[in-house]
């Protein structure tokens, strides 16, 4: 197809992005991607809810596998970020040929991180978990959860994908619908096989990971349908495709970075896990129990981060800088506001929060104590996830990979190390908020450097 076909080809609900008004196409883009992540975190939190009723134990086993879960959707998403915003930008160029070399890309890459997983589930599963603890009755359900989890991994990549290509051709209704389609499936199994119902053997920690895969499975085959059979701008296949390394290296110069950036949040998890289990494994249990909950408070933020990357990639490519930050702008406001709230929420309800787990005494008291002072991170968090958006979407994905490094790594790790030796368990918590805040001021000064190096000057050649 010639570059001429190509760019009378631009597909109707992409071109939206580049003239509807701003703040309905903001809701109309972020609010079903929200609801869409809000999907993926029920995925993680139905399983703790209901393997709480199993024992305390079998709630610290799933928290102490907690952080590869969250690799996995590391690696999809940023795969799917990295897909999703290079097509965007094509699409916005008028390149829709290319596009769709992109998303079969995504495609066959998605298939690769698959079999990665599949091979660290099969042979490496047992040995992470006895890296942390000693305790039979720990780690051999939590052995059992992360081998399932992990070896089938593929099934979520491959539905991530489907779900960021929908949204990058501008439709992000669509992915809402087939995204429930599995957490629906998720919720329905995950009683009968975690307790045993309709003729179903219990099978406790171990029915929660297949429930979980199963409600993937279904997932995933929505996805392909729906985006194989619908009119979207580009179709989720590997048909004919050649790999190109080329297209391969700008998918992940946005990619590789959004996925360290969600992968730095195992990473700190694992390292947090090794200090709080220093403490009790109740601790452990707390923190797998707020990186459940705290997904219903920044999931929904990076779905506005989804919902708003197609909008400000496609005005960048089109070289329309006003309209590309004033997007950010709306967008950073309503994260900030959203934020606030939830930080209200967890300093006046924590026990209520908790009992959503079944905690009791020590589960509890720790439990609240650890809710209340880490929201405080919040609000700060907002700003700089909503500039990191900025960064993913004009092909800087480095800036927010070297931000969340600094945020989650080079800052929080040395300081909850230290503050655990100086104010104990309360010390590990308050690492939280301080990091956030003394990352916010970096990431400020970065968006400064690049405002004044290229941003500025985006669309001047035209005028």
């Amino acid at each position: 197809m010639s570059e001429t076909n190509s760019r009378q080809a631009l597909d109707p609900k992409a071109a939206r992005m580049g003239t509807a008004p701003l703040l309905p196409l903001i809701f109309k883009m972020s609010l079903p991607s929200m609801f869409s992540m809000l999907i993926q975190a029920l995925y993680n939190i139905v399983d703790s809810i209901f393997v709480a009723k199993v024992g305390e134990t079998a709630l610290s086993a799933v928290s102490l596998v907690y952080p590869i879960q969250m690799l996995c959707i590391s690696v999809g998403v940023g795969t799917a970020i990295g897909v999703a915003s290079l097509v965007s930008r094509k699409l916005g160029a008028q390149r829709q040929d290319i596009a769709q070399e992109v998303a079969s890309h995504g495609i066959f890459l998605a298939l690769c991180s698959g079999l990665v997983f599949l091979i660290f589930g099969l042979f490496f599963a047992d040995d992470f978990v006895n890296a942390f603890s000693d305790n039979e009755a720990l780690i051999q359900p939590a052995a059992s959860y992360c081998t399932i989890t992990s070896s089938f991994a593929v099934f979520s990549f491959v539905s991530i994908l489907c779900e960021r290509l929908m949204q990058g051709s501008g439709d992000t209704v669509t992915p809402m619908f087939t995204s429930l389609s599995g957490c629906i499936t998720n919720i329905i199994l995950d009683p009968i096989m975690i307790f045993g119902y309709f003729g179903v053997p219990a099978m406790g920690v171990k029915g929660a990971a297949i429930a979980t895969v199963i409600g993937q499975v279904v997932s995933m085959t929505v996805n392909l349908i729906v985006v194989n059979k619908k009119q979207f701008a580009v179709k989720a296949t590997i048909k004919g495709l050649k790999v190109s390394g080329p297209i391969v290296r700008q998918i992940y110069e946005v990619g590789f970075p959004a996925m360290v950036m969600q992968a730095i949040t195992s990473v700190l998890n694992i390292f947090m896990n090794a200090i709080l289990i220093g403490f009790s494994e109740t601790a452990v249990a707390v923190l797998g129990v707020y990186f459940k909950v705290q997904s219903f408070v920044f999931l929904p933020v990076f779905g506005m981060n989804q919902g708003l990357m197609p909008i400000i990639a496609f005005n960048y490519g089109a070289k329309n800088r006003d309209r590309m930050m004033k997007a950010m702008k709306i967008g950073m406001i309503i994260a900030f506001l959203f934020m606030s709230l939830c930080t209200v929420l967890f300093q006046a309800i924590p026990a209520q929060i908790m009992s959503l787990f079944d905690a009791q005494g020590e589960l509890m008291t720790i439990g609240c104590r650890a809710l209340k002072t880490i929201s405080f991170n919040f609000p700060f968090a907002a700003i700089g996830i909503l500039i990191g958006t900025i960064f993913q979407s004009t092909g800087h994905g480095f800036y927010s990979m070297i931000t969340s490094i600094l945020r989650q790594l080079v800052l929080i790790l040395p300081l909850a190390k230290l503050f655990s030796a100086l104010w104990g368990l309360e010390g590990v918590w308050w690492s939280y908020p301080i990091s956030e805040v003394l990352s916010l001021v970096f990431v400020l000064i970065v968006f400064k450097r690049l405002w004044n190096k290229e941003l500025q000057y985006i669309g001047q050649e035209q005028k």
